[in-house]
């Protein structure tokens, strides 16, 4: 069973600890000089964190078709999910439109079912067109409960189709499709999981200058 949360609540949920109200005393003069640094600092790591991730998925032979032909994508490159009866999933990605960064997007996921250990992993989401896209930077969108995504592993060819997705090892014939729209591959970054589904992952997004509406 699948329980809905917003992106917002359920990353308040995970930052929650005994020492989420522990504050600092810090002047306004140290602020002011820590501010500049630590923006220029967190922009070049992020961008870094990206690229790295980018070029992990560009590697699958599965994804090489999708990097060419997709309208947009959206990449997550640590998704963090994990639990004992009770799961959640939180990840801060980027949105693209034909290469060019046109927001930020969050992602977040709860669920109460049969889980066990953790698993952190990056997602990359593939728009097939321009009504796909725009569908999920409406800041709305949710895969349903049945969505699926290919499982990327070094040394197996992804294969996905209607009604689910898997990885093959081996398998040269093997093919990815777009199911309602989208197609979305993960590649695991270590953990274990009993069950590891992204139905009900819900998104926000937050456009910058580079994007259009229209």
């Amino acid at each position: 069973m699948l329980v809905k949360a917003t992106p917002y609540f359920l990353a308040a949920c995970l930052a929650l600890s005994p020492n989420a109200f522990a504050a600092e005393e810090t002047t306004s003069e140290e602020k002011a000089q820590d501010t500049s640094h630590d923006s220029n600092s967190k922009g070049a790591e992020s961008s870094s964190k990206y690229e790295a991730t980018l070029n992990k998925f560009k590697q699958a032979p599965a994804t090489l078709p999708f990097f060419e032909n997709a309208y947009g994508y959206a990449v997550f490159p640590t998704v963090g999910k994990g639990g004992f009866g009770i799961g959640g999933s939180y990840g801060e990605g980027q949105v693209y439109q034909q290469g060019m960064h046109v927001g930020d997007s969050t992602l977040a996921q709860l669920s109460i079912g049969l889980q066990l250990g953790a698993q952190a992993y990056s997602e990359i989401i593939f728009f097939e067109s321009k009504a796909d896209y725009y569908a999920f930077t409406s800041g709305s969108f949710e895969f349903g409960a049945q969505a699926s995504a290919v499982a990327l592993t070094l040394g197996a060819s992804a294969q996905a189709g209607s009604t689910g997705a898997g990885a093959q090892a081996g398998d040269k014939q093997s093919q990815a499709t777009y199911i309602n729209g989208m197609a979305v591959f993960t590649m695991t970054k270590g953990g274990l999981m009993y069950e590891a589904s992204i139905g009900g992952q819900g998104f926000s997004f937050a456009p910058n200058n580079n994007y259009d509406a229209n």
